[in-house]
Parts: C-alpha cells; sequence; structure tokens
C-alpha cells in the first residue's frame, strides 16, 4: 500500500514558475515509477509527466515539453514536478499517481496508487 499527498499548487500569473511535490509513505517507493495528471473542469485526466524507478527516464507530454521537468528523491520519497513558463491552459487540479513497475505510462489506468490532487490555477 502507498500513500501519496501532493502539495504546491496555488495560484500564479501567466508566465510564472510553481514546484509541485508529492510524498510517498512506505518503503517502497524505489519499486514504483511515478507519473502527473492533471484534469480540468469538464474535461478528462490527461497525462503530463512519468518518470521511472530510479530517475534515468523522464517522459512528457508534448504541451508540457521543454516548460516541465519531473525528478524523483528515492531516499526522500518525494517525486516533484517544476512547471516553468506556466499558461492559463495549465490550470487544473494536478495528481501524482504510482506505477508499480520500472517504467511509467501515459495512460492512467495504469496506475495502481493516487494522490487527492492540488489545485493550480494560472491567471491570464
Amino acid at each position: 500500500q502507498v500513500q501519496l499527498v501532493e502539495s504546491g499548487g496555488g495560484l500564479v500569473q501567466a508566465g510564472g514558475s510553481l514546484r509541485l511535490s508529492c510524498t510517498a509513505s512506505g518503503r517502497t517507493f524505489s519499486s514504483y515509477a511515478m507519473g502527473w495528471f492533471r484534469q480540468a473542469p469538464g474535461k478528462e485526466r490527461e497525462f503530463v509527466a512519468t518518470i521511472s524507478r530510479s530517475g534515468d527516464s523522464t517522459s512528457y507530454t508534448v504541451s508540457v515539453k521543454g516548460r516541465f521537468t519531473i525528478s524523483r528523491d528515492n531516499a526522500e520519497n518525494t517525486v516533484s514536478l517544476q512547471m516553468n513558463s506556466l499558461k492559463p491552459e495549465d490550470t487544473a487540479v494536478y495528481y501524482c499517481a504510482a506505477k508499480a513497475s520500472l517504467l511509467g505510462s501515459s495512460r492512467p489506468i495504469a496506475y495502481d496508487y493516487w494522490g487527492q490532487g492540488t489545485q493550480v490555477t494560472v491567471s491570464s
């Protein structure tokens, strides 16, 4: 069992930055690939970024490439999402998720555990 808690969301102006963090409980964090997803009102949950168990492989959705960076610290049981050059269309609830495998996935159904989400609002 893994419990995930996100933090770091908030209100920011377009062009600004935020850093989201996700802290996992348990001693097996390094056994999980991790992912970040987001869901805007009235829309389906969508993939943002994923990182492998060891942290040496990452993947991003096209719309955030070059602006967002996913990273993890297995000693601290955390995964982070650094978001720069934020746009109003990045506004959503952001979720972290854990997948019991070497590599992550862009499909939400592939993940085993989810956090409760943190709101990110980007004003124009």
